[in-house]
């Protein structure tokens, strides 16, 4: 893989909204051929409207294998390969553990943590064999838990954990594997949260700084997916400035 953008495929998860919008833009903006995936295929048709070039919209469901499966298989056969992974898609549904309802600490598991391994299983053959990249978008919640994020940190450390077993495995392969570490972002994943208490904490977080924006993330993703072969960066960790945890 050369250091440009252009004509490479790359999938993207959880693209209907925020980072993976974002990111889903701002690789077809550098030349790339994208396949965007998230369930809301309203969104996903807006998406498609406003990018350039090569950009194609499939409903993915990351927390179901099956829908992984055919994402990858419609990717691989609209433009004959795929070169990069972008695992995006996730939920944040903060609260207290005691009193939890623990449907919720399902849902995140199943979409933060099990949604982004299903991803990496299902394309791994292919990006091998393109000597390819993936990306996994994490959180600062996957180094420090604090009050409240006990659920959702717990799938961002799987996440961060995973991913440097999924490097080992593949880099002398030729395969790049970034972990990137956004702080607070202005996206709408905080109103995934159910709990009127904690929504409004995070509410307050988010105006107590100048928090990062989608776009942020997305030329971080660039940035790292447009390193020349022998370069891989590895990690990412990106906070607002007036971010201290």
């Amino acid at each position: 893989m050369s250091d440009s953008l252009g004509d490479r495929v790359v999938l993207v998860t959880g693209a209907s909204s925020g980072i993976g919008r974002a990111t889903a833009l701002a690789l077809a903006r550098g030349g790339a051929k994208v396949a965007a995936g998230a369930r809301r295929r309203d969104r996903l048709r807006s998406l498609a409207d406003e990018a350039p070039g090569e950009l194609v919209v499939l409903e993915l469901d990351v927390a179901d294998p099956e829908s992984v499966n055919r994402a990858i298989a419609a990717t691989v056969e609209r433009f004959g390969r795929l070169d990069a992974l972008v695992n995006n898609a996730g939920i944040m549904q903060n609260g207290m553990i005691l009193g939890a309802d623990t449907r919720e600490w399902v849902s995140m598991v199943e979409t933060n943590l099990l949604g982004s391994m299903y991803a990496v299983h299902a394309a791994l053959p292919h990006l091998i064999e393109a000597r390819g990249a993936i990306v996994q978008v994490s959180s600062t919640s996957g180094r420090i838990a604090s009050l409240g994020s006990g659920a959702y940190s717990a799938t961002k450390f799987g996440i961060s954990a995973f991913t440097e077993a999924l490097r080992q495995e593949v880099t002398g392969r030729g395969v790049r594997v970034t972990l990137i570490e956004p702080g607070f972002v202005s996206t709408e994943l905080t109103s995934h949260i159910t709990d009127p208490a904690m929504r409004a904490t995070a509410a307050e977080i988010a105006q107590s700084m100048r928090t990062l924006a989608a776009e942020d993330i997305a030329q971080a993703v660039v940035y790292a997916l447009s390193q020349p072969d022998h370069v891989a960066v590895n990690e990412i960790l990106i906070r607002p400035t007036d971010q201290v945890r």
